[in-house]
């Protein structure tokens, strides 16, 4: 049986991911066969497995950093919101329907920690060690009642608990020992230390803060990690997108369109580590500049909302004097969706309007059905003369997706007009369900030479790998920033090492 360690933390996006990532692939690298754990993820971010079912990205990349392919039982509950007050809850893999968080806990919360239950159970079977992570704070007092990803999988897995702070955002020790005040007493037997992430600075004069703490608590101080600019690893939630790119001044400009339900944005990750690309989100009328070389429409968890979103906003009038001037424009998935002339949702699988006037883009209507396509994918995009795909190639991904998207005219350029096609395009504007697209690296380099020969540079031939080969060599970057941090002799200590 599998023993486990847990890193929960005093807020969400203090570092849960990536500590729990770099413990784990520790651990791999020693010689250990190790798993990660969430019991419970809430993200618009997700992958699918070679199965077909869906989990949070985080949890995908510790599962790579482990050597393992990605399996729903490291993340058995994943919650997708598609309003302020209600997500889509996905079940080992599969979706069960939509929620308001009232009805989920009411409803639902039995079942599902019978599930989680039993997905640990599975994976302790199987391993020597879970490196599990937590969910937002275990402190907050109003959802304790209903908290299943935190202390509860604690004692589900008697796994001492790392508690962790973001010290870069300020207010760290005080987090702390607040978290520590509001747990019961049976939860503060669980905390056996402390590690404070994303400090910048001199660790000297941080010295009498950190013994103060110990002092305060009588829990050890484990490691304060540096902050680590430019980690390639998947972000489950939009509050970190204006701390990934680093907007510099780069010669070629690619706007993403942001929307409140974005989802998927990690399609857009690797452009962090092309050394010509300046990535902008476009959120107001301002953000879209009239010099962008190519504009994304990203996916989305409510593509009907969303769309009303870029309509209240301007931002449709400004696609349709972008792509009047002849600039190419790429929508994924759900932004496929949006560029057609129609929605239509005969079961009301996304709101309350069966049939939503689209952008009018592309000659294609989209139709919604309750059951969810999430499948890994290889298309051939036969020969054509378009811009996107001028010969014939083969290109790979994922599908995550309730729509189907079909050709209303004949005038429409069609790439693969198969039952369920997967690529429109016309013209300069290309349409694909495919997440991923940009993870092919031989698409993206080529798009990528051409938006620069337009402008008059010349191409760049020694482009970064493959993204899979870059995010190995983070994790290792990760873990070995975790070993000189931290003390990994006493966690090795706490887990009978």
């Amino acid at each position: 049986m599998a023993r486990a360690i847990m890193f929960q933390g005093t807020a969400s996006h203090v570092g849960k991911s990536v500590l729990t990532l770099a413990l784990a692939r520790v651990l791999y690298q020693d010689g250990f066969k190790v798993a990660p754990f969430k019991a419970q993820n809430m993200a618009l971010n997700s992958y699918v497995t070679l199965d077909g079912g869906e989990m949070g990205r985080a949890q995908v990349a510790q599962a790579e950093a482990c050597g393992l392919e990605p399996r729903v039982e490291m993340n058995p509950v994943l919650l997708k919101p598609s309003s302020d007050k209600g997500s889509q809850v996905i079940v080992l893999g599969k979706p069960i329907g939509h929620y308001s968080a009232k009805s989920y806990h009411s409803e639902r919360r039995s079942m599902v920690w019978e599930v989680v239950k039993k997905a640990y159970e599975t994976l302790a079977q199987e391993f020597d060690f879970i490196v599990i992570e937590g969910a937002g704070s275990p402190a907050e007092v109003n959802l304790k009642a209903s908290d299943i990803a935190n202390m509860k999988t604690a004692f589900l897995a008697n796994a001492p608990v790392i508690l962790v702070a973001d010290i870069d955002r300020g207010g760290a020790l005080a987090s702390l020992v607040g978290t520590m005040e509001l747990l019961e007493p049976e939860e503060r037997k669980m905390v056996c230390g402390f590690i404070l992430n994303k400090f910048r600075g001199d660790l000297e004069l941080l010295k009498p803060a950190l013994t103060f703490l110990e002092e305060k608590t009588g829990i050890p101080v484990l490691g304060v990690m540096p902050y680590i600019p430019e980690l390639l690893i998947p972000e489950e939630d939009s509050v970190s997108l204006e701390e990934t790119f680093n907007y510099r001044e780069k010669d070629l400009k690619i706007g993403v369109v942001w929307y409140p339900r974005i989802s998927n944005f990690t399609d857009f990750e690797i452009f962090q580590y092309e050394p010509d690309v300046e990535l902008i989100y476009i959120k107001t009328l301002q953000d879209f500049r009239d010099d962008f070389d190519l504009v994304i429409l990203p996916g989305s968890k409510n593509t009907v909302a969303d769309l009303n979103y870029l309509k209240q906003k301007g931002l449709d009038q400004k696609l349709y004097a972008y792509v009047e001037r002849g600039k190419p424009l790429i929508g994924i998935c759900g932004g496929l969706q949006m560029l057609g002339e129609k929605i239509l949702d005969p079961e009301l699988v996304e709101g309350k309007e069966t049939e939503v006037k689209a952008l009018g883009i592309l000659d294609t209507v989209t139709e919604f059905r309750g059951d969810k396509i999430t499948r890994r994918t290889k298309t051939l995009v036969e020969k054509t003369d378009g811009y996107f795909f001028p010969y014939r190639e083969e290109i790979a991904g994922y599908e995550i997706h309730h729509g189907r998207t079909f050709l209303l005219r004949e005038r429409s350029e069609v790439l693969d007009n198969t039952e369920n096609p997967l690529v429109f395009a016309r013209g300069r504007v290309l349409g694909t369900y495919l997440h991923g697209l940009f993870d092919n690296d031989f698409f993206r380099h080529r798009l990528l030479n051409q938006l620069r020969q337009e402008k008059g540079l010349e191409g760049i031939e020694n482009r970064p790998t493959s993204l899979k080969n870059l995010r190995q060599e983070n994790y290792d970057k990760i873990a070995r920033v975790f070993r000189e941090n931290v003390n990994l002799k006493k966690i090795y200590e706490i887990l009978g090492i």
